[in-house]
């Protein structure tokens, strides 16, 4: 007896017909050819011109794959308000090179080879301390205030330009301002790379931030090349012209200003840091509700503040002294330690103390990042509930109690990033013992 034809055999198969599709997600999908196929013939189908397939392949080395999918939704208005500004920055760097040549003697015959090499050379040696110093006062900060270092960065990059712009016009300071306006520079490349690769790792939604970073370096050299030949033009334009290249540059630099405000602005990133968290669990003590990251976006204070200013604004943050030094306790401060530990923190990884509406925490030398996390804001609690209560301890307990768990369940329901928070490095540890009948860890 023969065996049944298999439904895939040639005897019931006349023919096949093979559908291609272009995509790396599943939601964004275009259908590029059909291949038709018989005994007899063989067809192929192409969807699409030659032209929208060379410009999708033109894109391809500009855009993230799997776009807009991949990335986050606040990624595209980031990088053209980034891009514009790029562009305005890379037409400025013509004019002030063009100073900066003319101020070490480039065309005159009175300027030496090994002069113009020993200024540039301790230009640069000045930048290249300045950066080393700056990563170590303030690389461990930059993650959690990329929003401010942005600004920053992209402010002491005026800054240095302006410098080289005015070399000119102080020819007995000249190796001052070289070094000054490479000092800000170096500034500019340390916070700026380091809020970038920040930032890449927010945009990342399939865990494709090499991609983006490989294709934001496309975007940054297309701009380069851009403003590269308008500075040029512009230079040219305005050779001779003293009072133009100054209109140029100031025009460029308040425009280079409003751009960077405006694509950090557009920034929503769902990492903790102090400031929103303290946005979030405010709202949270008064509605019960937890914002979204666009909400506290907007709530948001991107600008430096001085310590006088943070003084007088009182934010409930910066209230917070977070991984104190055991040796900087006072004898005040160990005595309200012996009650607390005992009586509120057993459990916790952290002790707390409260004095004139400033919270300092002591952390745990085994405490992880959940307990860090959970320490800052249990002393939100206190912070707020300074002054209108006598036993701050005890309700702040009795509220992180009731509330916690419900408030970090709603932080991650709204898309809140709940596994650390971002608050620079917490050298400072500790382990306490009491004495007293029996010793207790």
């Amino acid at each position: 007896m023969a065996p049944p034809a298999s439904p895939f055999s040639t005897d019931t198969v006349s023919s096949i017909t093979v559908e291609e599709w272009r995509g790396s997600s599943s939601t964004e999908l275009s259908c590029t050819s059909v291949l038709i196929a018989d005994r007899s013939s063989f067809k192929i189908h192409r969807s699409g011109s030659r032209w929208n397939e060379m410009s999708r392949k033109i894109l391809e080395a500009f855009i993230p794959e799997g776009f807009p999918a991949s990335v986050t939704p606040d990624y595209v208005p980031f990088q053209v308000w980034d891009s514009l500004q790029g562009l305005s920055t890379y037409i400025r760097a013509m004019l002030s090179t063009q100073a900066l040549l003319s101020a070490i003697g480039v065309g005159e015959q009175s300027a030496t080879v090994i002069g113009a090499t020993f200024q540039w050379f301790l230009r640069d040696f000045t930048g290249m301390l300045g950066g080393i110093l700056f990563t170590f006062y303030q690389g461990s900060n930059l993650d959690s205030n990329a929003k401010m270092w942005r600004l920053v960065a992209d402010f002491m990059n005026d800054l240095g330009m302006l410098m080289d712009l005015v070399s000119p016009l102080f020819p007995s300071a000249l190796l001052v301002i070289f070094c000054l306006g490479s000092l800000s520079r170096s500034f500019t490349g340390v916070a700026s790379g380091a809020t970038r690769a920040a930032l890449t790792q927010h945009f990342a939604l399939e865990n494709n931030a090499a991609d983006i970073s490989a294709k934001e370096g496309s975007q940054e050299t297309l701009a380069t090349m851009v403003g590269m030949a308008l500075g040029m033009l512009l230079a040219h334009i305005t050779r001779g012209y003293p009072l133009g290249v100054w209109i140029s540059f100031l025009s460029l630099t308040m425009f280079h200003m409003y751009a960077n405000y405006r694509a950090v602005r557009c920034l929503s990133l769902t990492t903790l840091n102090n400031q929103r968290g303290s946005i979030l669990l405010q709202h949270y003590m008064q509605n019960k509700t937890v914002l979204a990251p666009q909400e506290v976006s907007r709530k948001e204070h991107i600008f430096p503040t001085w310590p006088s200013w943070r003084r007088s604004a009182k934010s409930l943050h910066q209230c917070i002294h977070l991984g104190v030094k055991a040796s900087n306790l006072s004898h005040s401060d160990m005595k309200e330690l012996l009650g607390a530990a005992c009586s509120h923190y057993r459990k916790a990884n952290y002790l707390l103390i409260e004095q004139k509406g400033m919270v300092q925490v002591l952390i745990h030398k085994e405490a992880t990042s959940t307990d860090t996390l959970q320490s800052f804001f249990h002393s939100l609690v206190i912070a707020s509930l300074a002054g209108k209560s006598k036993s701050l301890h005890t309700e702040s307990r009795l509220w992180m109690d009731q509330h916690y768990s419900d408030f970090m369940t709603k932080l991650k329901s709204s898309g809140w990033s709940t596994e650390r928070l971002q608050s620079g490095s917490h050298v400072w540890r500790a382990v306490w013992v009491q004495s007293s009948d029996e010793k207790t860890n």
